[in-house]
């Protein structure tokens, strides 16, 4: 018996680190003839910087580009206190776990079952009484001939960066929705200026043509517009403060905390969005964490293949028991009492009805199409890219142009007000011109507000300074520092 358990456990060991699974390769995502050399459209957009040693990349804190302290303030409290992010980081912490526990299946299993039975029986009027004390040890270990457990293991470290990658694209995700919130707030209390401005000065045209209407210049009519003009912007307005009022609630729940406790001070934007440091086509795949999530996806179908295969051989193993068993506890240490027994394992299913093969099949298909939704993040990843490029390029030559529109509109309404107190045109034609600048101006502040949108949306696109390296590898998931729930809020976390 001996001699058979050496042979089997010499074989083990030596058949060990032999891998049925199928090689893993990251699938293509494009045809090497169709893959971009550069963004569409790039060439000619003011909004790209050119890469240089200094600023080739964004950093990890991507919100301070735009030179905002409130808006670095609400972004720091992103990452401590938004609770979708809490559970997605409790969400790493037991994919984490799944690691260990895959990798302790390279250790044996021991375990004891302490038995004590009391029996007592009778014959022809007398009664027998005995006891059986047992005291067993157990141990089980398989040999990782096939490699299931290694492939195990492999997936689990997969999963578990499939969990990191998701935590980063929620964060990114969270973080831009806050800037891009933050700046329709900014873009709201810019408009609610412009028709505080607009309210002052049409309660002076109301006087004026108030006076104008007591010295029998102007019309009753001239006057109920002047009253009309006035109390339609201070409702439109008035009306401002349903959206600010939600956006800042929105901000609130993003940075953790109840809508009551936040408070915004009006604000405003203070410049155009800064160019953006480009990012070449191919640097894309490694910075985006939906597309890391999307890839490692791939890589858990390819080891689930694998688990498949190796189903169709046996699983060999070595079992062994040990311990004391006696009929008193004085005779428990005795020599005699000592029992064992150990022996080779190799349980297999000789037939199972194609069951094997259809879960080869069904593996199959589930890494086809994980490829297929990898392939799909990388082309939607692309067009996000190309969407706020031509966002940025298409509403920063907007600006100019609205910004000439506004120009004409003001210089416009002077001179219908000048010909009004002239008695050259009527009250009509200022209400007209009225209602087209303020209208100007504040498509203006829209315009300004998409292009900071079209500038977080951007960098939300390029991945916003993550990098698919800090994804943590087999022994950091291993290590102690991530064994401290404290740290999962660190993983993955892109450089600064």
């Amino acid at each position: 018996m001996m001699q058979r358990l050496k042979v089997v456990t010499i074989a083990a060991v030596l058949c060990t680190g032999c891998n049925l699974a199928p090689k893993y390769q990251r699938p293509v995502a494009f045809a090497p003839a169709v893959f971009p050399a550069a963004f569409k459209e790039l060439t000619g957009n003011d909004e790209w910087k050119a890469a240089n040693p200094a600023d080739g990349q964004i950093r990890g804190k991507w919100w301070e580009v735009f030179a905002d302290p409130k808006l670095n303030e609400l972004e720091e409290q992103v990452n401590v206190s938004n609770q979708n992010i809490r559970q997605v980081e409790s969400q790493f912490l037991a994919a984490r776990a799944l690691v260990d526990l895959q990798h302790s299946g390279y250790f044996p299993s021991i375990g004891t079952t302490p038995i004590i039975n009391e029996t007592q029986a009778g014959n022809a009027g007398r009664s027998t009484r005995g006891a059986a004390f047992n005291f067993p040890i157990s141990a089980s270990w398989e040999a990782d001939v096939w490699g299931r457990i290694h492939t195990a293991v492999e997936g689990s470290v997969d999963s578990a960066q499939i969990v990191a990658a998701n935590l980063e694209n929620l964060r990114l995700s969270v973080q831009s929705t806050l800037a891009s919130n933050y700046f329709t707030i900014a873009s709201l209390d810019m408009q609610y200026a412009i028709l505080s401005d607009s309210i002052t000065a049409y309660q002076k045209y109301l006087e004026l043509t108030m006076n104008r209407f007591n010295g029998g210049v102007a019309s009753r009519s001239d006057v109920a517009l002047a009253q009309t003009q006035l109390a339609t912007t201070r409702a439109q307005q008035t009306d401002l403060g349903v959206a600010r009022a939600q956006f800042e609630h929105a901000i609130a729940v993003l940075t953790g905390q109840p809508p009551s406790n936040l408070t915004l001070p009006p604000g405003r934007i203070a410049a155009p969005p800064p160019p953006i440091p480009s990012t070449l086509p191919s640097q894309l795949l490694e910075r985006r964490p939906d597309i890391a999530a999307a890839e490692r996806a791939v890589a858990v179908q390819n080891a689930n293949i694998g688990l498949a295969k190796i189903a169709f051989y046996p699983t060999i193993g070595i079992s062994a028991s040990a311990g004391l068993s006696a009929n008193t506890i004085a005779n428990l240490f005795t020599g005699p009492a000592r029992i064992w027994s150990a022996g080779p394992t190799a349980p297999t299913t000789i037939f199972d009805f194609g069951r094997r093969g259809a879960t080869v099949q069904q593996t199959q298909a589930n890494y086809d199409a994980a490829v297929a939704t990898y392939r799909q993040t990388v082309l939607t990843a692309f067009q996000d890219v190309e969407d706020n490029l031509v966002a940025l390029r298409i509403l920063s030559q907007e600006a100019i142009e609205q910004s000439e529109a506004v120009r004409a509109a003001e210089q416009s309404l002077a001179l219908v007000t000048e010909r009004y107190k002239a008695g050259t045109n009527s009250y009509l034609d200022v209400i007209t011109t009225q209602t087209i600048t303020l209208n100007n101006e504040r498509t203006a502040v829209t315009i300004l507000q998409r292009r900071m949108t079209a500038a977080v949306g951007l960098i939300k696109a390029l991945g916003g300074g993550w990098d698919a390296s800090t994804l943590p590898t087999y022994d950091q998931l291993r290590s102690e520092r991530l064994r401290d729930p404290k740290n999962a809020s660190t993983v993955a976390q892109p450089l600064n």
